[in-house]
């Protein structure tokens, strides 16, 4: 840890704040939250730690910010397919969700990896996004019409965490095409839904590439 920053360019207050924010959404990516430190944020923004405290009060707050940030963005670059048939509207979600993992990759691991769980203002944080998550894909099964079944919501948060899982574990180790990412968590889905002996909508079939014996049940929507 050190006391000592290299002044970096002269910006105004917004892109300050943004500059900040970055470099707190790198180091939270890369280190458990206890492991990062104030001097070593403002070290690398090239501010003094004052002017840290300054913009976001203290550590936490800082923290919240960055997660409150990228989570916003998610939510924001998901936002698509509205009004598009279940599968197509599906895959355009996945696209960009994972086109998001992509281009931002210190924000996605800061999201889901650096940041603690057991803190209440993070945790609430990341209960809104998944809940946002959650409705658009229940959304698409049941063409925002009836509440659907208790079975398949604890089916769709159980696979928004499996995609969690694969993003972050694309990430660290990359190589597959995104389509192949895509299309494998897709076709998780479908499965996890099918297993609940709820319908796809629009006549959507779920195609298991990998395996060779299926139970027929699973292999025909």
């Amino acid at each position: 840890m050190s006391n000592k920053s290299t002044p970096g360019p002269r910006l105004d207050v917004e892109a300050r704040r943004e500059h900040l924010l970055k470099v707190g959404c790198e180091l939270f990516a890369a280190q458990p939250y206890g492991d990062v430190w104030i001097d070593d944020v403002a070290g690398r923004a090239g501010v003094s730690r004052g002017l840290l405290y300054h913009y976001f009060g203290n550590k936490r707050d800082f923290l919240i910010t960055v997660v409150e940030q990228e989570a916003a963005r998610l939510r924001e670059a998901t936002a698509v397919g509205d009004g598009l048939p279940y599968k197509e509207r599906l895959l355009t979600i996945l696209d960009a969700y994972l086109a998001y993992v992509e281009t931002r990759p210190h924000g996605y691991r800061a999201l889901y990896r650096g940041a603690p769980s057991s803190d209440a203002g993070v945790r609430a944080i990341m209960e809104r996004n998944q809940a946002y998550q959650e409705n658009r894909i229940l959304e698409a099964l049941t063409r925002g019409g009836e509440e659907p079944p208790a079975l398949v919501r604890l089916a769709v948060r159980g696979w928004l965490a499996f995609l969690v899982s694969v993003c972050l574990n694309w990430l660290d180790s990359p190589g597959l095409p995104r389509e192949q990412v895509r299309d494998l968590c897709a076709h998780q889905l479908g499965a996890a839904i099918l297993s609940t002996g709820h319908p796809l909508p629009d006549g959507v079939r779920v195609t298991f590439r990998y395996a060779d014996e299926i139970p027929e049940q699973a292999r025909v929507v």
